[in-house]
């Protein structure tokens, strides 16, 4: 009879105390919804209740963490759209040349190749619209040119010297967005592959350019996530899952509400046993620190570059009837050996959040190894060897490559800022298309041979002065060399409609790329740092500390 009394007795206190909630939820609401009656009802203008909600959202989400976050249905769309894989267009590259709309290149296989648009054609009107000469947006352009897959729209262009327009009817179709955004052979054995984000075909694209390489002698391989911001956490856990062994774990999810869900690979992965060295820097995030932190913690690559962002929160998917979507923060990433990658907020000081990478170039991080901020308190060790490494937010690299600013100079960031650069490297085309074309076979031939010369480079000064950029020798000469192996780059990638040619040029003087070319040929130093660690960090970590007592 007593059990029966305590058993009674404790689930009335828990039905109390549950109904206690749901009262303070129920008022909680109430209260919201008063308030939204009270404005819509009584507030001295007109008021729009859609955006009023959506701005109570907004406002809800900020005081959280610097993650969540709500979008309208146009946001959605434009946010999602790069990393699903594909959009539907008329299948062109484009660069605005003096307010008209220059072809830089055609998608093969894409609508406008398909009806006889050609690289350096200009469209000049899109369905009676005229967009040429009337300084309209980029964007504005691109909502003309896009649109449902099998709907139509028609388009002039001035092809050459010819007066007279030609007229196209093309049909849109799906249009292909590749996040592999270059893979060639680096050196005789070296596969090099640069990914730009983690879409939906991520994974899938990084093992079609692997077995490219490999058919071409790769015995080795660097990836470069330099500016990859990330992405879907799925193509991360698959791309891993090619370098690790059966019930490795790539990475697990926590939070207060999410229970813990673990990610191991399957074992069936093709690149378990290549070297590889991962290039990343200051704006890889998320699930480009999910994969350089799973294999950092397996002792699986070395790691090469500056640490990382720390975007360490995940965010579940809410989706609105309107098309709008509200993504809320439920769980935070930890490395296998427990790191978490999430950096530190305050709750609701965004502001201080974005200034973050403002904060360590000012502190020098970037720059100097010995300035480099990372908490020594927190220490980890590797799954393998038992290396040392560094929590605190972000992924620390093995190896740091300092950031080069020695060839930036005023003028440069004002012919870049003006845009001269692009449009030097737009007009050259237009003039030596054919002859470059006939000159050299491919973009390695044209990067061994190619060099702009004295007389192009005066033609270059010369637009930026008609831009309105004052010439500056001193200036010039400390950027000369960066100017024109950036100029080179653009040229390379219109000539030969490639966008990795501007890649393979411009990694000549890529300092994390070099750096990392470095230590995947010297054996000694590749497994020295898979076994040991940098004891440069080592040092810094042993100073603090003797700097505290």
């Amino acid at each position: 009879m007593k059990k029966f009394a305590f058993t009674l007795c404790l689930l009335l206190g828990i039905a109390l105390l549950l109904g206690a909630q749901r009262r303070s939820n129920n008022n909680s609401m109430q209260k919201l919804l008063n308030a939204q009656y009270a404005i819509s009802n009584f507030y001295v203008d007109t008021v729009n209740n859609d955006q009023l909600i959506e701005e109570a959202i907004r406002g809800m989400l900020e005081s959280l963490d610097p993650h969540s976050t709500y979008t309208d249905a146009k946001e959605t769309k434009e946010l999602e759209e790069p990393l699903q894989g594909e959009f539907s267009g008329i299948g062109i590259q484009f660069n605005m040349k003096q307010d008209t709309l220059y072809v830089i290149q055609t998608i093969v296989g894409g609508p406008s190749e398909k009806v006889g648009i050609l690289a350096g054609d200009r469209i000049v009107t899109v369905n009676d619209t005229v967009i040429a000469g009337v300084k309209m947006k980029n964007s504005d352009i691109m909502k003309r040119l896009r649109g449902k897959k099998g709907t139509k729209v028609t388009v002039q262009v001035k092809r050459g010297n010819n007066p007279e327009l030609i007229t196209f009817r093309i049909t849109r179709d799906n249009i292909p967005l590749y996040s592999v955004d270059a893979a060639y052979m680096i050196d005789g054995k070296t596969g090099y592959i640069q990914i730009s984000r983690f879409g939906a075909k991520t994974h899938e694209e990084m093992v079609e350019a692997i077995e490219k390489l490999l058919d071409q002698g790769m015995k080795q391989l660097i990836i470069d996530l330099g500016d990859n911001g990330g992405g879907y956490l799925n193509s991360a856990v698959d791309m891993c899952n090619e370098f690790l062994n059966r019930n490795q774990l790539i990475v697990y999810t926590q939070g207060n509400n999410s229970p813990r869900q673990d990610a191991k690979a399957d074992g069936f992965g093709n690149y378990k046993d290549m070297k590889l060295v991962v290039i990343v820097d200051q704006f890889s995030a998320s699930a480009s620190e999910i994969f350089s932190g799973a294999m950092q913690d397996w002792d699986r690559a070395v790691i090469v570059g500056r640490r990382t962002y720390g975007k360490g929160l995940v965010q579940r998917p809410f989706r609105f009837d309107d098309g709008s979507m509200m993504r809320l923060t439920v769980a935070r990433y930890y490395t296998p050996s427990g790191r978490c990658i999430q950096k530190p907020y305050t709750k609701g000081d965004k502001e201080h959040y974005e200034e973050d990478l403002l904060d360590r170039s000012k502190e020098g991080e970037y720059f100097h190894i010995d300035s480099i901020q990372f908490n020594d308190s927190l220490t980890y060790r590797t799954l393998k060897n038992e290396r040392i490494i560094y929590g605190g937010g972000g992924i620390m690299p093995d190896v740091f490559v300092p950031l080069d600013t020695t060839e930036n100079s005023k003028y440069y960031r004002d012919m870049l800022a003006k845009g001269v650069i692009n449009q030097f490297a737009v007009d050259y085309v237009d003039k030596n298309r054919e002859r470059i074309k006939t000159e050299y076979t491919d973009v390695h031939d044209f990067d061994r041979r190619f060099s702009l010369t004295e007389d192009d480079m005066k033609n270059f000064i010369a637009m930026g002065e008609r831009d309105k950029v004052a010439y500056n020798d001193e200036q010039y000469k400390i950027s000369e060399n960066l100017l024109k192996t950036v100029l080179k780059g653009l040229i390379a990638r219109d000539v030969f409609a490639d966008p990795g040619a501007y890649t393979i040029i411009i990694n000549h003087r890529n300092k994390d790329v070099q750096e990392a070319l470095r230590v995947i040929n010297d054996d000694k130093l590749y497994n020295s740092l898979l076994q040991h660690g940098n004891t440069e960090y080592d040092r810094l970590a042993r100073e603090r500390q003797a700097k505290k007592k």
